[in-house]
């Protein structure tokens, strides 16, 4: 239910940001942004807009568009794509934390252990999240099935993150469910 609104229901957006030399540039097709849209489309039931960016890795291009997403255009959810490997030029992370008023480190911790069951070397993997302001921003690693399995980890704890940064209520479908305390 990508940007239809069929009632009052607030749309929430959502940004997704592809860290890519080579995309960027149009050398190669992004995969992971497609992949993450495609992920939330059949994942959120309620409306939600996408808010889409495709940059190099560049810390000052990264570090612009996570502000722009969050300071700008109000994106209660910001998943980035790409960058956080130990490669010399994959740095989502170290542009995540610039932007970040509070790291969550127990979203990179579960995503690890996830893939940790699929394939030995998701111990190189970096990602991480972090607020700010009124979004939380998520790195996934840039392998588009990496990133479906990545969000199943951590998506049930996504919606009432966002409620307790003030953001509007997402709602999960398709087997996915949010966990909230009763009561909220």
């Amino acid at each position: 239910m990508s940007t239809e609104n069929t009632d009052n229901a607030e749309i929430a957006k959502i940004g997704i940001v592809t860290v890519s030399d080579r995309a960027s540039a149009g050398i190669y097709e992004d995969r992971g942004g497609p992949a993450i849209h495609e992920y939330f489309t059949k994942y959120l039931s309620n409306p939600w807009q996408p808010v889409v960016r495709v940059v190099a890795d560049e810390i000052d291009l990264i570090t612009a568009a996570l502000r722009e997403l969050a300071d700008i255009d109000k994106c209660c959810l910001i998943v980035t794509t790409g960058g956080t490997g130990p490669a010399v030029r994959d740095i989502t992370p170290e542009a995540t934390e610039q932007v970040c008023e509070k790291m969550m480190p127990g979203f990179g911790e579960l995503m690890r252990a996830t893939s940790l069951k699929v394939v030995p070397t998701a111990i190189l993997s970096r990602q991480t999240a972090g607020v700010r302001g009124g979004a939380l921003i998520i790195n996934l690693p840039g392998k588009p099935s990496s990133i479906a399995e990545c969000l199943d980890a951590v998506m049930p704890a996504v919606p009432y993150c966002i409620d307790l940064i003030d953001g509007p209520r997402l709602e999960l479908t398709n087997g996915l469910v949010a966990f909230r305390p009763k009561g909220k």
